[in-house]
């Protein structure tokens, strides 16, 4: 049954000295843009009330009932320079919903003003960043990929300074939690030990449960572990669509293992590991193919928080995390294998399937081949589909350079069901259409400049059925045009 929004406020209540209770910046006309209607039926909200009071409650100009706004703080390595004081900058926390099954999820505001961590900002968020973000959350939720979700996206009537004035905009954002690795760093960082038990504690009855009957330091031993299982998970799924997060401080990292701070991000045309897309990571810090590194050196950061909790002999609370921490490549490298195992239809994945895996990229990355095409073009050969079909959906030939690669791959498949019946499984796992870089500019260019949805609304119902390959959405699977240039992505504070 659809109710009216109401909010607890958990947060507020359990983790007092983590935040700064506060207010929205007040807007002069709140008008909703843009209503998720899908996941409102998901929480259990009434999306006929969120239509008439969305603008006031998504923008923070009325509070719901239950809601308890505060700013939360966080520190974090910013491109591997620590800050031992961010925070929410630009966004406050309203509370949590309570869905259908008992789950509580995140309501969070983005660009509602500044509050006492913006640190010289305005607080502001213009048009464009968040419906980019909106975008980009459903496509990986259509993905099968963890992701914080868009409730909302508020026009807020004014415009706000960059390099030019933009029309404002705030986004309601629904996430398991916003713990971050940076959040423990906040609270160790200051050697606030009660105040990190309560937090860990925090974090393992929400995202961990399972973990409570565990005591002392075995429990947050534990936790650590779980987060790095969902962490090299998730890093590996990035990996099977193209993925590059751009920003991976460990500020953005996740506790709940889900993908969250959509600022530079983009997906990957050509492949290449080396591949960056924002104006700021000017090192490859955060290339696509050093995800999996950064991943495992975020998670030491959340170790080296929580030392005092594991062991009071500082030197075994070490070892002990050190041995845990030792297990991800493994734990990533398994992920890794059994996604790009699926892509390539192979059902009874083994380690020596990574080679063969290894130098298909090692061909798509020779020739520059387009990553999230090939595999699709591999399925369709599988299938004996027709090259008009191919040409009306879009998927190239199998190039003849591939041969010697692909008699591995046959013989590797072997003689267990019929090869299109392989094919079609590797359409359900290989999406046919991925936030293409220009389409995503060009739908955002023309509802920030023209004040036209339609282009944004027609890409959002082509990627949320990423996996279904249609003739009319042809444009949708084409790589970017060399005409389009070399594409850069900007953080959009």
């Amino acid at each position: 049954m659809e109710v009216e929004l109401q909010l607890e406020s958990h947060f507020a209540k359990q983790l007092e000295g983590l935040y700064t209770e506060w207010q929205a910046a007040v807007v002069p006309n709140p008008k909703l843009l843009l209503l998720n209607e899908g996941l409102a039926t998901q929480l259990g909200l009434s999306v006929m009330a969120l239509r008439a009071e969305g603008a006031a409650l998504l923008s923070g100009q009325r509070l719901a009932s239950g809601s308890r706004p505060v700013a939360q703080a966080y520190a974090g390595h910013q491109f591997g320079v620590f800050n031992p004081q961010l925070g929410d900058g630009r966004a406050l926390l309203l509370g949590e919903i309570r869905d259908p099954q008992g789950k509580l999820w995140d309501l969070h505001l983005k660009g509602s003003g500044r509050t006492p961590f913006s640190r010289g900002g305005d607080g502001k968020a213009a048009l464009g960043p968040m419906l980019r973000e909106y975008l980009i959350g459903e496509a990986m939720h259509a993905l099968g990929i963890p992701s914080t979700r868009a409730l909302a996206v508020v026009a807020t009537g004014e415009a706000v300074q960059r390099e030019q004035p933009l029309p404002g905009a705030i986004l309601a954002r629904v996430a398991s939690s916003h713990l971050r690795v940076g959040t423990f760093q906040f609270v160790a960082v200051r050697e606030q030990d009660e105040l990190l038990r309560r937090l860990a504690n925090y974090a393992i009855a929400r995202h961990y449960p399972d973990l409570q009957v565990l005591a002392g330091g075995e429990r947050y031993l534990a936790f650590v572990e779980a987060v790095m299982q969902r962490q090299a998970k998730l890093i590996a799924q990035w990996m099977g669509v193209g993925f590059i997060h751009g920003v991976m401080n460990t500020d953005n990292m996740s506790i709940a293992g889900e993908s969250i701070d959509y600022g530079p991000c983009a997906f990957m045309d050509a492949y290449d590991p080396a591949t960056v897309f924002s104006s700021i990571d000017q090192n490859g810090r955060y290339a696509y193919g050093e995800q999996p590194r950064i991943g495992q050196w975020n998670l030491v950061r959340l170790a080296e928080s929580l030392v005092p909790l594991v062991d009071a002999d500082v030197d075994q609370a070490i070892a002990r995390l050190t041995e845990t921490l030792q297990r991800f490549p493994r734990l990533y490298q398994q992920a890794w294998r059994e996604i790009f195992a699926r892509k390539l239809g192979i059902t009874k994945v083994n380690a020596e399937d990574d080679a063969l895996m290894e130098d298909f990229l090692l061909l798509l990355d020779d020739e520059h081949a387009d990553f999230t095409l090939a595999f699709r073009s591999l399925a369709a050969e599988l299938q004996d589909m027709a090259t008009e079909q191919r040409e009306r959906l879009g998927i190239p030939a199998v190039p003849e350079s591939w041969a010697a690669w692909s008699e591995r791959w046959l013989a590797r498949l072997g003689n267990v069901r019929p090869f299109a019946a392989v094919g079609v499984a590797m359409d359900a796992v290989n999406p046919m259409y991925i936030p293409r870089n220009h389409q995503v500019e060009i739908a955002l260019a023309a509802a920030t400049e023209a004040n036209d949805s339609r282009p944004l609304e027609k890409l959002l119902a082509v990627l949320a059925a990423p996996y279904s390959a249609r003739p009319e959405y042809l444009p949708y699977s084409e790589p970017m045009p060399g005409s389009f240039g070399p594409f850069r992505t900007f953080c959009g504070t």
